[in-house]
């Protein structure tokens, strides 16, 4: 028996913890689809001032990767999953005094907060499930790990529907006849409803966060990334790979904030928003079925092949949407999820191609790119709010064109560094 398959009984209960927080870390992200059209009402806000949600989580990705990474590299994995569960319990944590005041700046403080944590949590947990038991069965763990991930996000929407959103719509009518005292009642019970969920993820996250300080976890110990950020700018394969990560999550967080609102709009009988985040739910059980066809596909078709494919059909699925009224826009809308499941780790693998030594720091770059999660939404808002919300999804056309560019000419590797197989690769990050 190798020592690797000797101590593999030791990495079963660190890999179950680590797995279960890409559970709730998804779970927690995916309640925001519900917030966006719960807060616009809550706190009376337009359609892009609502978007602002998504700004608030995916700026914090943004600002926090480079300095995830550095932290981790010098304090290690587990005080970096410590961290992280921290400041996402802080951030829960302030749902409550946001609730009470009802001051929207303090509930994107409070997401601001929550996704700092899961930033760091990401940027830990990913590398650290590929080093915890054989290397041979990095790509299997990370895959598991994947599932597991998108199991939590399909969950988030149906607990958040059940939580913020009414069994019937309240008549925007009847709210513009209340009197003031009425209307700030009625409000002030809006806001209310984000403190039971919010403290329960809070208290899920603390508990975590003592049994992984007290668990024993395997020491890895890397070196130092010496690379800058700056040294990744000669690859231009790279580059462009960091706009199409950019395109990507900004298209997909900016359809999915807006499936709610959007589905409110086609006057399909009897549809209610609570109703309507089940389509949330259907876009998101489609990624998961997506990750474990595309892990079978990819071991067989070349990557770029599949995400021309998978961008074309985004795209062509949003615009028959748009150009479609009742069950058939809305249905169409959410089978976009389908094809989006792979994207990321498609557009990960071709960009580190061929990069050798700079991988690490490019990865960071990478993981900056999903600003376009809080870029996208709000000028879908902006649009929504001037010109209709089926207008909107134009931003999102455009993004997943560029997708598609990115999977016909912009992954060519121009400056090599060194060889490296992406199509091999592909299956080790497809936990993202």
């Amino acid at each position: 028996m190798s020592k690797t398959t000797g101590n593999s009984s030791k990495y079963l209960v660190p890999l179950l913890i680590v797995m279960s927080l890409m559970f709730f870390w998804n779970l927690s992200r995916n309640i925001n689809d519900v917030l966006i059209p719960h807060l616009k009402r809550a706190c009376q806000l337009s359609d892009l001032q609502s978007s602002l949600i998504q700004s608030a989580f995916f700026g914090a990705y943004f600002l926090m990767a480079l300095p995830a990474g550095r932290f981790i590299e010098k304090k290690g994995y587990k005080t970096g999953m410590v961290t992280g569960l921290v400041l996402a319990a802080i951030g829960a944590t302030i749902f409550y005094p946001a609730a009470t005041t009802r001051f929207y700046p303090v509930f994107l403080l409070a997401l601001f907060t929550m996704a700092s944590g899961f930033a760091i949590l990401e940027v830990t947990a990913t590398p650290y499930i590929s080093k915890l038991g054989d290397p041979d069965h990095a790509s299997s763990r990370l895959s598991l790990a994947a599932a597991i991930g998108s199991v939590g996000a399909t969950i988030g929407p149906y607990l958040g529907s059940a939580f913020l959103l009414h069994d019937k719509d309240i008549p925007a009518d009847l709210i513009a006849s209340f009197n003031p005292e009425q209307l700030k009642n009625f409000l002030n019970n809006e806001a209310h409803m984000v403190i039971t969920p919010y403290l329960t993820l809070a208290g899920l996250f603390i508990a975590l966060c003592i049994l992984l300080y007290f668990l024993k976890f395997p020491v890895i110990n890397e070196g130092i990334s010496r690379k800058k950020l700056s040294d990744v700018f000669k690859f231009k394969h790279t580059m462009l790979g960091v706009l199409a990560v950019f395109a990507y999550l900004g298209a997909e967080v900016g359809v999915v904030s807006f499936i709610i609102r959007y589905t409110k709009t086609l006057n399909i009988i009897g549809m209610t928003e609570k109703k309507a985040a089940l389509f949330i739910t259907l876009y998101m059980a489609l990624v998961l079925a997506g990750r474990l066809l595309g892990a079978l596909v990819l071991k067989h078709t070349k990557p770029n092949k599949v995400l021309i494919i998978c961008s074309a059909g985004a795209f062509a699925l949003i615009l028959v949407s748009v150009l479609t009224q009742g069950y058939v826009a809305i249905i169409t809308l959410s089978l976009v999820g389908f094809f989006t499941s792979v994207m990321y780790p498609i557009i990960f693998t071709l960009s580190i191609k061929n990069i050798g030594e700079y991988t690490k720091v490019a990865s960071s770059l990478l993981i900056m790119g999903v600003v376009g999660g809080a870029i996208i939404p709000p000028v879908m808002g902006l649009i929504s709010d001037h010109s209709g919300i089926k207008l909107a999804f134009i931003a999102p056309l455009v993004c997943y064109l560029y997708v598609l560019f990115y999977g016909m000419k912009g992954y060519v590797v121009k400056h090599k560094a060194l060889a490296e197989d992406a199509e091999g690769a592909v299956l080790r990050v497809i936990a993202h």
